[in-house]
């Protein structure tokens, strides 16, 4: 299992890039908090002041530093957790 801080990946269900990221994790033995920006008030807001206003999923939180994968991006993501 990886360690690393608290991270929060904002989703939907509809997300397809979402459903890769998952996948990605899952394959990693990464543990993420996974928050549906349709479902938490006030989450699609927050995800939108981390992206210029724009509500892009999936958005990963990480301790002080956000980003997004939308469009899905593997190498950004590995790069993003350390992951060789």
């Amino acid at each position: 299992m990886m360690t690393t801080d608290n991270i929060k990946m904002y989703t939907t269900t509809w997300c397809s890039d979402c459903r890769r990221a998952k996948a990605f994790l899952k394959q990693h033995n990464v543990e993420v908090e996974e928050i549906n920006i349709e479902e938490v008030e006030g989450t699609a807001e927050h995800v939108m002041k981390l992206n210029d206003g724009k509500r892009k999923v999936p958005t990963f939180e990480i301790g002080d530093r956000a980003f997004n994968l939308s469009p899905y991006d593997e190498r950004k993501l590995r790069s993003e957790l350390g992951i060789g």
